[in-house]
């Protein structure tokens, strides 16, 4: 496992990661002091979020006259 400055992580971070992607693993260090480690993650520990539409629970069943015109007297107590 290769040893990175904290200036290289920052530097160069998009290059690392391309390594990471591959399997490689890193440790950052602070001085001498090591202080994390970049590695690739294990299937499943990130959740995929939806896609935009999909559908994520149970479906939404609305009364059938949900969309209904209101009557002379609903639009008379909303004032309208």
């Amino acid at each position: 496992m290769k040893s990175i400055t904290t200036h290289d992580a920052k530097t160069h971070l998009s290059r690392y990661l391309s390594q990471i992607e591959k399997g490689d693993s890193f440790i950052i260090m602070r001085g001498k002091k090591a202080v994390a480690k970049l590695s690739p993650l294990q299937p499943g520990d990130v959740s995929q979020r939806p896609k935009v539409g999909e559908l994520v629970d149970r479906r939404v069943k609305m009364a059938d006259d949900a969309f209904a015109p209101l009557t002379e007297e609903e639009l008379r107590l909303w004032g309208l």
